[in-house]
Protein backbone atom coordinates (compact mmCIF):
# COMPACT_ATOMS: atom_id res chain seq x y z
CA UNK A 1 0.00 0.00 0.00
CA UNK A 2 2.81 2.40 0.93
CA UNK A 3 4.61 1.55 -2.33
CA UNK A 4 1.47 2.31 -4.33
CA UNK A 5 1.04 5.67 -2.60
CA UNK A 6 4.73 6.49 -3.15
CA UNK A 7 4.47 5.53 -6.85
CA UNK A 8 1.40 7.76 -7.27
CA UNK A 9 3.14 10.68 -5.61
CA UNK A 10 6.20 10.30 -7.84
CA UNK A 11 3.97 10.08 -10.92
CA UNK A 12 2.09 13.24 -9.97
CA UNK A 13 5.39 15.03 -9.34
CA UNK A 14 6.67 14.02 -12.79
CA UNK A 15 3.44 15.14 -14.49
CA UNK A 16 3.57 18.47 -12.67
CA UNK A 17 7.18 18.94 -13.76
CA UNK A 18 6.30 18.15 -17.37
CA UNK A 19 3.39 20.66 -17.28
CA UNK A 20 5.86 23.43 -16.43
CA UNK A 21 8.32 22.57 -19.19
CA UNK A 22 8.65 25.26 -21.85
CA UNK A 23 10.26 24.61 -25.22
CA UNK A 24 10.77 26.86 -28.27
CA UNK A 25 7.80 27.10 -30.61
CA UNK A 26 8.46 25.35 -33.95
CA UNK A 27 6.94 28.38 -35.75
CA UNK A 28 7.34 31.35 -33.40
CA UNK A 29 4.70 34.08 -33.51
CA UNK A 30 5.58 37.66 -34.34
CA UNK A 31 3.74 40.95 -34.03
CA UNK A 32 5.11 43.97 -35.89
CA UNK A 33 3.74 47.50 -35.87
CA UNK A 34 4.74 50.16 -38.36
CA UNK A 35 3.79 53.84 -38.22
CA UNK A 36 2.46 54.85 -41.64
CA UNK A 37 1.08 58.20 -42.78
CA UNK A 38 -0.83 59.56 -39.80
CA UNK A 39 -1.74 56.06 -38.60
CA UNK A 40 -0.13 52.64 -38.23
CA UNK A 41 -0.27 49.06 -39.52
CA UNK A 42 0.00 46.02 -37.26
CA UNK A 43 0.70 42.49 -38.48
CA UNK A 44 0.33 39.23 -36.52
CA UNK A 45 1.63 35.94 -37.96
CA UNK A 46 3.71 32.86 -37.21
CA UNK A 47 7.06 32.03 -38.81
CA UNK A 48 7.72 28.47 -40.02
CA UNK A 49 11.20 27.42 -41.13
CA UNK A 50 12.41 25.70 -44.29
CA UNK A 51 14.08 22.88 -42.29
CA UNK A 52 15.55 21.15 -45.35
CA UNK A 53 12.14 20.88 -47.04
CA UNK A 54 10.89 21.88 -50.46
CA UNK A 55 8.61 24.75 -49.50
CA UNK A 56 6.60 26.11 -52.42
CA UNK A 57 4.88 23.48 -54.48
CA UNK A 58 5.20 20.99 -51.60
CA UNK A 59 4.87 22.22 -47.99
CA UNK A 60 2.87 25.12 -49.40
CA UNK A 61 1.00 23.76 -52.44
CA UNK A 62 0.62 25.91 -55.52
CA UNK A 63 -2.87 27.10 -56.38
CA UNK A 64 -4.36 26.66 -52.90
CA UNK A 65 -5.22 29.13 -50.16
CA UNK A 66 -2.42 29.41 -47.59
CA UNK A 67 -2.80 30.94 -44.14
CA UNK A 68 0.47 32.78 -44.94
CA UNK A 69 2.33 31.55 -41.91
CA UNK A 70 1.70 28.74 -39.45
CA UNK A 71 -0.38 27.86 -36.40
CA UNK A 72 -3.09 30.54 -36.24
CA UNK A 73 -4.53 32.84 -38.90
CA UNK A 74 -2.50 35.83 -40.09
CA UNK A 75 -4.12 39.22 -39.44
CA UNK A 76 -3.38 42.80 -40.47
CA UNK A 77 -4.80 45.89 -38.78
CA UNK A 78 -4.98 49.37 -40.32
CA UNK A 79 -5.57 52.22 -37.86
CA UNK A 80 -6.46 54.49 -40.78
CA UNK A 81 -7.87 53.96 -44.26
CA UNK A 82 -5.43 52.85 -46.99
CA UNK A 83 -5.46 51.95 -50.68
CA UNK A 84 -4.24 48.63 -52.09
CA UNK A 85 -4.25 47.91 -55.80
CA UNK A 86 -6.40 50.96 -56.43
CA UNK A 87 -9.08 49.85 -53.97
CA UNK A 88 -9.79 51.59 -50.68
CA UNK A 89 -9.61 49.64 -47.43
CA UNK A 90 -11.24 51.12 -44.35
CA UNK A 91 -9.55 51.19 -40.97
CA UNK A 92 -9.99 47.88 -39.15
CA UNK A 93 -8.65 44.38 -38.59
CA UNK A 94 -8.57 41.88 -41.47
CA UNK A 95 -7.30 38.43 -42.31
CA UNK A 96 -4.41 38.09 -44.76
CA UNK A 97 -4.19 34.93 -46.89
CA UNK A 98 -2.43 34.11 -50.13
CA UNK A 99 -2.63 31.74 -53.08
CA UNK A 100 0.99 31.07 -54.09
CA UNK A 101 1.90 30.03 -57.63
CA UNK A 102 5.24 29.63 -59.32
CA UNK A 103 5.30 33.01 -61.11
CA UNK A 104 2.77 35.08 -59.15
CA UNK A 105 0.81 35.10 -55.92
CA UNK A 106 -2.71 36.24 -55.19
CA UNK A 107 -2.66 38.23 -51.94
CA UNK A 108 -6.08 38.46 -50.32
CA UNK A 109 -7.37 40.82 -47.65
CA UNK A 110 -10.44 39.19 -46.12
CA UNK A 111 -13.05 40.07 -43.51
CA UNK A 112 -12.55 36.58 -42.05
CA UNK A 113 -10.03 36.54 -39.18
CA UNK A 114 -9.90 32.75 -38.79
CA UNK A 115 -8.67 31.29 -42.08
CA UNK A 116 -6.23 28.54 -41.09
CA UNK A 117 -6.92 26.11 -43.96
CA UNK A 118 -8.28 26.19 -47.53
CA UNK A 119 -11.62 24.81 -46.34
CA UNK A 120 -12.04 27.73 -43.88
CA UNK A 121 -11.68 30.30 -46.67
CA UNK A 122 -14.80 31.93 -48.14
CA UNK A 123 -14.28 34.08 -51.22
CA UNK A 124 -17.43 36.11 -50.51
CA UNK A 125 -15.58 37.62 -47.53
CA UNK A 126 -12.82 39.07 -49.73
CA UNK A 127 -12.16 42.78 -49.32
CA UNK A 128 -9.69 42.75 -52.21
CA UNK A 129 -7.29 40.60 -54.20
CA UNK A 130 -3.89 41.72 -55.45
CA UNK A 131 -1.71 39.83 -57.93
CA UNK A 132 1.98 40.08 -56.98
CA UNK A 133 4.79 38.85 -59.25
CA UNK A 134 7.34 36.49 -57.72
CA UNK A 135 10.94 37.64 -57.25
CA UNK A 136 13.75 35.15 -56.71
CA UNK A 137 16.12 35.75 -53.80
CA UNK A 138 19.84 35.16 -54.19
CA UNK A 139 20.14 33.94 -50.61
CA UNK A 140 17.74 31.56 -48.91
CA UNK A 141 15.41 32.99 -46.25
CA UNK A 142 15.31 30.14 -43.72
CA UNK A 143 12.42 31.55 -41.68
CA UNK A 144 9.24 32.89 -43.24
CA UNK A 145 9.48 36.66 -42.93
CA UNK A 146 6.99 39.48 -43.37
CA UNK A 147 8.26 43.03 -43.03
CA UNK A 148 7.48 46.61 -44.02
CA UNK A 149 9.89 48.25 -46.45
CA UNK A 150 10.32 51.39 -48.56
CA UNK A 151 8.34 53.52 -46.11
CA UNK A 152 7.39 57.05 -47.23
CA UNK A 153 4.69 59.47 -46.07
CA UNK A 154 2.27 58.06 -48.63
CA UNK A 155 3.43 54.56 -49.54
CA UNK A 156 4.81 51.38 -48.02
CA UNK A 157 5.44 47.79 -49.11
CA UNK A 158 4.64 44.65 -47.17
CA UNK A 159 7.29 42.13 -48.20
CA UNK A 160 6.77 38.37 -47.83
CA UNK A 161 9.83 36.18 -48.25
CA UNK A 162 10.64 32.52 -47.60
CA UNK A 163 13.19 30.12 -49.01
CA UNK A 164 14.18 31.86 -52.27
CA UNK A 165 10.80 33.44 -53.01
CA UNK A 166 9.69 37.01 -52.38
CA UNK A 167 6.50 38.94 -53.16
CA UNK A 168 5.42 42.47 -52.19
CA UNK A 169 2.10 44.13 -51.44
CA UNK A 170 2.11 47.90 -52.15
CA UNK A 171 0.00 50.00 -49.77
CA UNK A 172 -0.69 53.72 -50.14
CA UNK A 173 -2.49 56.46 -48.25
CA UNK A 174 -3.31 60.09 -49.03
CA UNK A 175 -1.48 61.68 -46.14
CA UNK A 176 -1.58 65.19 -47.57
CA UNK A 177 -5.39 65.35 -47.80
CA UNK A 178 -5.73 64.01 -44.25
CA UNK A 179 -3.21 66.46 -42.77
CA UNK A 180 -4.65 69.41 -44.71
CA UNK A 181 -8.11 68.53 -43.39
CA UNK A 182 -6.74 68.47 -39.84
CA UNK A 183 -5.05 71.84 -40.33
CA UNK A 184 -8.25 73.41 -41.66
CA UNK A 185 -10.34 71.95 -38.82
CA UNK A 186 -7.89 72.80 -36.03
CA UNK A 187 -7.05 76.34 -37.10
CA UNK A 188 -10.61 77.45 -36.38
CA UNK A 189 -10.27 76.33 -32.75
CA UNK A 190 -8.87 78.31 -29.81
CA UNK A 191 -5.83 76.07 -29.32
CA UNK A 192 -4.47 76.42 -32.85
CA UNK A 193 -1.49 74.28 -33.95
CA UNK A 194 0.28 77.12 -35.77
CA UNK A 195 3.78 75.67 -35.44
CA UNK A 196 2.80 72.18 -36.65
CA UNK A 197 0.91 73.67 -39.60
CA UNK A 198 3.86 75.88 -40.54
CA UNK A 199 6.25 72.93 -40.26
CA UNK A 200 4.07 70.78 -42.52
CA UNK A 201 3.76 73.55 -45.11
CA UNK A 202 7.54 74.05 -45.08
CA UNK A 203 8.34 70.33 -45.28
CA UNK A 204 5.94 69.77 -48.18
CA UNK A 205 6.71 72.89 -50.25
CA UNK A 206 3.32 74.56 -49.84
CA UNK A 207 2.47 78.26 -49.45
CA UNK A 208 5.49 79.83 -47.70
CA UNK A 209 3.65 83.11 -47.09
CA UNK A 210 1.04 81.27 -45.07
CA UNK A 211 3.75 79.18 -43.38
CA UNK A 212 5.50 82.39 -42.30
CA UNK A 213 2.25 83.86 -40.94
CA UNK A 214 1.69 80.71 -38.89
CA UNK A 215 5.21 80.47 -37.45
CA UNK A 216 4.98 84.16 -36.49
CA UNK A 217 1.69 83.40 -34.73
CA UNK A 218 3.33 80.48 -32.92
CA UNK A 219 6.20 82.72 -31.77
CA UNK A 220 3.74 85.18 -30.27
CA UNK A 221 2.95 82.59 -27.60
CA UNK A 222 6.45 81.17 -27.10
CA UNK A 223 9.58 83.20 -27.84
CA UNK A 224 11.89 80.77 -26.03
CA UNK A 225 11.53 77.95 -28.56
CA UNK A 226 14.66 77.79 -30.75
CA UNK A 227 12.94 75.29 -33.08
CA UNK A 228 10.33 77.93 -33.93
CA UNK A 229 12.95 80.61 -34.65
CA UNK A 230 14.92 78.16 -36.79
CA UNK A 231 11.82 77.17 -38.74
CA UNK A 232 11.16 80.88 -39.34
CA UNK A 233 14.70 81.17 -40.66
CA UNK A 234 14.23 78.24 -43.02
CA UNK A 235 10.91 79.56 -44.33
CA UNK A 236 12.45 83.02 -44.89
CA UNK A 237 15.35 81.47 -46.82
CA UNK A 238 12.89 79.59 -49.03
CA UNK A 239 11.20 82.92 -49.70
CA UNK A 240 14.56 84.39 -50.73
CA UNK A 241 14.75 86.70 -47.71
CA UNK A 242 18.30 86.09 -46.43
CA UNK A 243 18.27 89.04 -44.02
CA UNK A 244 15.25 87.71 -42.14
CA UNK A 245 16.66 84.18 -42.32
CA UNK A 246 19.93 85.31 -40.74
CA UNK A 247 18.21 87.30 -37.99
CA UNK A 248 15.87 84.41 -37.14
CA UNK A 249 18.74 81.90 -37.06
CA UNK A 250 20.78 84.18 -34.80
CA UNK A 251 17.78 84.41 -32.47
CA UNK A 252 17.46 80.61 -32.53
CA UNK A 253 21.16 80.32 -31.62
CA UNK A 254 20.85 82.82 -28.77
CA UNK A 255 17.79 81.12 -27.26
CA UNK A 256 19.26 77.62 -27.70
CA UNK A 257 22.48 78.74 -26.00
CA UNK A 258 20.52 80.30 -23.14
CA UNK A 259 18.40 77.20 -22.46
CA UNK A 260 21.38 74.88 -23.12
CA UNK A 261 19.80 73.00 -26.03
CA UNK A 262 22.91 71.66 -27.75
CA UNK A 263 21.04 70.20 -30.73
CA UNK A 264 19.59 73.56 -31.73
CA UNK A 265 22.87 75.34 -31.02
CA UNK A 266 24.47 73.02 -33.55
CA UNK A 267 21.66 73.27 -36.11
CA UNK A 268 21.52 77.06 -35.86
CA UNK A 269 25.27 77.34 -36.40
CA UNK A 270 25.06 74.97 -39.39
CA UNK A 271 22.24 77.03 -40.89
CA UNK A 272 24.16 80.32 -40.45
CA UNK A 273 27.30 78.78 -41.95
CA UNK A 274 25.30 77.78 -45.03
CA UNK A 275 23.95 81.27 -45.75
Amino acid sequence: MKKAILFSAVSLFCLASMAQLRTPAPSPAQTIRQDFGIGSIELNYSRPGVKDRKVFGNVVPFGKVWRTGANTATTITFSDSVTIGGKGVKAGKYGLVTIPNEKEWTIIITKDLNVTSPTAYKQENDVLRYTAPVSKLDDKEETFTMQFANVTNNSIELELSWDKTKVSLPITTNTDDKVMSQIENNLIKDNRPYFQAAQYYYDNGKDMTLAMQWVNKALETNTRAPWMHLLRARIALKQGDKATAKAAAEKALAVATEIKNDDYVRMSKEFLAGL
